[in-house]
This record gives C-alpha cells, structure tokens and sequence, in this order.
C-alpha cells in the first residue's frame, strides 16, 4: 500500500469497522425479524442502563442529533418498548423510559446481541481486546 491510501488511515478503517459490524448485525436482525434497528437497539441499551433520562442525554450518550433520534424514539414508542413522561415544570422535554415491554425485549435480545458483538473479536485475546478498548478510548480523550 501506498503512502496517503485511505486503508492507511486509521480513522478511515475504523469508520469502515463500525460500518461492517453494523450491517452485519442489521443483516442478523433482519434475518431473525428482531424488529428494530441497529442504531435503536443502542438507544433502548443506553435507556436501560440509565433507567430514565432526556432526551438530550440520550443524544449526548449515543453521539447523535436531538432531532436525529426523534424518530427512533417515537417508533420504539409506538412498538411499547419506551414511554415519554413530561418534565414538570419543562415543557419541551421528556424523560425517556423503558416500558416492561422494553426491559423484556432487551433480555431476550441480549444474547444475540452478545453473539454479534464476539463476531467482530474472534481470534483476539482478552489482553487484545482491553488493549483495544483502551487504545479507542484514548483515541477519543484525545479529540474531546
């Protein structure tokens, strides 16, 4: 390879990572008729560990828009995997939680979830992989 190619950058093969593994475990969901998305399941995964939060909390968690999650929240709502309850005294904001429907469909979910997610690290040692992790955190600290 030559000096300059994109598969020489390293933002660029991460970008194509993430890229691959989500549309490998789309495909999985899809197959198994999982019923959401990729990008919704991270939203109902970060709602479950918080218990209840905005939804500008969310956004900042999941790194995305406000007004780009509006309407992944409003389907998962509408499939009775979450609820908005009004801030008092807040108008314009909700806390977002999950429903029991939520908290159900993740559990069930979760081993296929997990399965996904050793794909991408097979052939890697434990060692590996907390070197990588804490390689990509770094990476992150080193851009906020």
């Amino acid at each position: 390879m030559k000096k300059g190619e994109l598969n020489n950058v390293v933002l660029f093969l991460l970008d194509q990572t993430s890229k691959v593994a989500k549309q490998h475990s789309q495909r999985e969901f899809d197959l198994l008729e999982i019923g959401v998305t990729v990008e919704q399941w991270v939203l109902l995964k970060i709602i479950q560990q918080a218990e209840e939060l905005s939804q500008v909390e969310l956004a900042e968690q999941s790194f995305r828009d406000p007004a780009s999650i509006t309407r992944s929240l409003d389907l998962l709502e509408k499939k009775g995997l979450l609820r908005r309850e009004a801030i008092e005294g807040n108008r314009r904001q909700y806390n977002i939680k999950l429903t029991h429907e939520g908290n159900y469909f993740i559990l069930q979910n979760m081993p296929l979830v997990e399965h996904l997610r050793a794909v991408g690290l097979q052939g890697f040692s434990k060692k590996e992989v907390e070197l990588l992790k804490d390689l990509l955190l770094r990476m992150q600290k080193n851009y906020s």
